[in-house]
């Protein structure tokens, strides 16, 4: 997990760092002006020929409308391609967060980590595949609410059929019915105890209670999984302890012995197909 967190703090710096270059290179105007034929001299001297005339001060503001520029279309108009650029680049920063926060990804990345663990694989699979199958895993889970909210809220926006305000909210609601249906009682009730709410409706419930009681739900049941996971290698453990001890092998170390026989018992038992099939259907 350590080497995970500090994936994740490279990736969020890299994404702070694009947001931050591209948002200097969009908002520094670039004003052009033609020279020769448009009537400038080649040196820029001012005198302008009889059927040209001098450029007024819109001209010399706007340029050839590059620059930073927002425009709307009214509450229900399209959103400018600037804008569009903009918003994409904040949820790419957000990403990170987003992908922990919201999605399945913290179940599927604890039970993964506790399976090498149990194994006792330190380091294969290797960090990398193990992050690619967590973000796969998670698009699979997650492609029915990612459709829903193409379908409710971001191609209507896109048509200028609804507003921004209903478009947040459209996005909110898939998200809202997922993490209800993974949440426990128990753990909503604590921070909804802790924030000192009362609600008689689950969309009373903020968001900012319902994330952390869904992260705390995710750890939970990512943690009792990995239990499971754990017993049938504890008991290859102990029974080659066992062995050893009565060989008097005491300075050879048991997990040189047991650790073939964890990866055959794995292998033999089709484990990832058990493991990973039976962690997706946990979310059905």
């Amino acid at each position: 997990m350590e080497k995970f967190k500090r994936i994740y703090g490279i990736v969020s710096v890299v994404f702070a760092c694009a947001v931050l270059a591209v948002t200097v290179a969009v908002t520094i105007p670039a004003t052009v002006y033609a020279t020769g034929a448009s009537g400038y001299g080649a040196t820029g001297s001012t005198d302008y020929g009889a059927t040209d005339s001098a450029p007024n001060a819109s001209d010399r503001v706007t340029g050839s409308g590059r620059g930073f520029t927002l425009t709307f279309d009214g509450d229900t108009g399209t959103l400018s391609s600037t804008v569009q650029i903009i918003l994409v680049i904040t949820v790419l920063a957000l990403a990170p967060t987003i992908l922990v926060m919201f999605t399945s990804f913290t179940r599927i990345i604890v039970v993964l980590h506790f399976i090498r663990i149990a194994i006792g694989t330190q380091s294969s699979p290797p960090n990398q595949v193990m992050i690619g199958l967590a973000l796969f895993l998670t698009l699979f889970i997650m492609w029915p609410t990612l459709e829903t909210v193409n379908e409710k809220a971001l191609q209507p926006l896109d048509a200028g059929e609804i507003t921004q305000e209903q478009a947040f909210d459209e996005i909110e609601k898939p998200f809202r019915e997922f993490m209800y249906g993974q949440t426990q009682a128990k753990d909503l009730e604590l921070f909804v105890e802790i924030a000192n709410i009362t609600y008689e409706d689950y969309d009373d419930v903020p968001m900012t209670v319902l994330v952390p009681s869904f992260i705390l739900s995710e750890l939970r049941t990512g943690f009792i999984i990995g239990f499971f996971i754990y017993i049938p290698f504890i008991v290859i453990d102990m029974v080659v302890a066992s062995v050893l001890m009565s060989m008097g092998m005491m300075m050879l170390p048991p997990t040189t012995i047991s650790m073939p026989f964890k990866i055959l018992l794995f292998v033999l038992a089709d484990g990832w197909n058990l493991v990973i099939g039976n962690l997706v259907k946990t979310f059905y």
